[in-house]
C-alpha cells in the first residue's frame, strides 16, 4: 500500500443512481459531477451514472466540462456556474448548456436561473424566454434543514414558470429529490446522493444509498507512551497512563482535516480515537494494545462513515469528500465495480 489507498466502487454509484431514478418518479436524473465528482472522479462517476440511467451531467465551470466533453461527445452537459462572456464561444464549440441570469448569449442553449430564496445567482422575475432558452431552474436553500422554506421556494418557482410548460424545469437537489416530491418537476439535479452520502448527515442507508468511497492506510509506527509523554504538535495529548499509540501516514494535506481530532477510525477491527494534533502528513491513534506495523487503518469505509467525521469537524460531508487528495503523489486510487 502507498501512504493511503482510495477505492471508488462504481457498482455502488450505479445502485445509487438506480435508486434515484425510482425516487424521481418520472423526472430525469441529472448527475452533478462538479469538483471532480465531489472528490470521487468526475469521468468515472459520470460514465457510471449515465450507464445507470442518468440523462445529463452537471458541472460548475466550463473548465470542468471540457474533459468530460472530450470523453463523452454525445452527453448532455450543463454548466451550473456563471460563465464569463469571453468563455461563451468555448461553450458553444463544445456543445455545452449554460445557466444564466439576465444576459442570454447567442447560439448556445441556456437555462435561466430564478432566485426564489437562495439569495445568490439568478433573477427574481422571468421575462418571456427567447429562442435560446431550453430550461429554467432555481436552487433550494434549505431542502436538507427547513422543508417549509424549501416548499415556499418551490411554490414561487411553480408560479413563475407555469406559463412556460415547454421548458425543462428543474429545482431539486439530492435532499429535495429524496424528501420533497413536489420539487421534482422535469429533472432532479443530484450530487451528494450519487456518492452514497446523506444530504441530511444521517445514515445513507435510511434513503437506500450506499457509500462509493473508501479510504484506507496502515500503521507506520507503533509506540508506547509513558505517563507524561505526549504525541504531536503542541502536546495536545499527554498520556495520563501508559498508552499504546499508532502513527498513520495521512494528514491534513491528504484531506484528513486538522479539526478531526477526536474522531474515530478502525485499526483492523478495533474502533480507535484519533488523538493529539493532526499534522500535515500524519495522525496518531490510541490503540487498545500494541499492534503490528502494516495493520490496516480504515479512515472512511464500513464502520467509519464520512457523516460521523463531519459531525466531529462540525461541517458537511460535501466539504470533507471534496478535500480528499487522491492524486498519485499522495495516494493510490483504485476503481472497482467497472462492469
Amino acid at each position: 500500500m502507498a501512504r493511503s489507498e482510495i477505492t471508488i466502487d462504481l457498482s455502488a454509484l450505479r445502485a445509487n443512481v438506480e435508486r434515484l431514478v425510482i425516487v424521481a418518479d418520472g423526472a430525469e436524473v441529472w448527475a452533478v459531477v462538479k469538483a471532480d465528482g465531489y472528490g470521487h472522479g468526475a469521468l468515472d462517476c459520470g460514465r457510471a451514472a449515465l450507464d445507470a440511467g442518468a440523462r445529463a451531467l452537471c458541472v460548475a465551470t466550463i473548465g470542468e466540462a471540457l474533459p468530460l466533453r472530450s470523453a463523452l461527445p454525445d452527453t448532455r452537459i450543463l454548466v451550473l456556474g456563471p460563465t464569463a462572456p469571453a468563455d461563451v464561444p468555448t461553450a458553444r464549440e463544445a456543445c455545452l448548456e449554460l445557466v444564466v441570469g439576465e444576459e442570454i448569449p447567442e447560439g448556445v442553449p441556456v437555462h435561466v436561473k430564478l432566485d426564489t430564496g437562495m439569495g445568490r445567482w439568478g433573477i427574481s422575475e422571468l421575462a418571456t424566454p427567447d429562442r435560446n432558452v431550453v430550461g429554467v431552474m432555481t436552487h433550494l436553500a434549505t431542502a436538507d434543514s427547513d422543508p417549509a422554506f424549501a416548499r415556499r421556494q418551490v411554490g414561487r418557482f411553480a408560479e413563475l414558470t407555469a406559463p412556460y410548460p415547454h421548458l425543462a424545469r428543474h429545482v431539486a437537489n439530492s435532499a429535495a429529490a429524496l424528501r420533497l416530491p413536489e420539487s421534482r418537476f422535469d429533472a432532479v439535479r443530484c450530487g451528494i446522493a450519487l456518492y452514497g452520502l446523506s444530504p441530511f448527515g444521517t445514515d445513507p442507508a435510511d434513503d437506500g444509498l450506499a457509500p462509493v468511497l473508501a479510504w484506507r492506510s496502515e500503521l507506520a509506527s507503533v509506540k508506547r507512551l509513558e505517563v507524561g509523554d505526549s504525541t504531536g504538535y503542541g502536546r495536545r495529548f499527554v498520556a495520563a497512563e501508559p498508552t499504546w499509540i499508532g502513527v498513520v501516514p495521512v494528514g491534513y494535506a491528504d484531506g484528513f482535516r486538522r479539526d478531526l481530532t477526536g474522531t474515530t477510525v478502525l485499526v483492523g477491527d478495533d474502533c480507535c480515537p484519533v488523538i493529539g494534533t493532526i499534522s500535515m502528513d500524519a495522525i496518531a491513534v490510541q490503540l487498545p494494545a500494541t499492534r503490528s506495523l502494516g495493520t490496516t487503518i480504515t479512515l472512511i469505509g464500513p464502520g467509519v462513515p464520512l457523516e460521523a467525521h463531519a459531525r466531529v469537524a462540525e461541517t458537511i460531508t460535501y466539504e470533507l469528500a471534496t478535500r480528499i487528495e487522491s492524486g498519485p503523489t499522495r495516494a493510490t486510487r483504485r476503481v472497482v465495480g467497472t462492469s
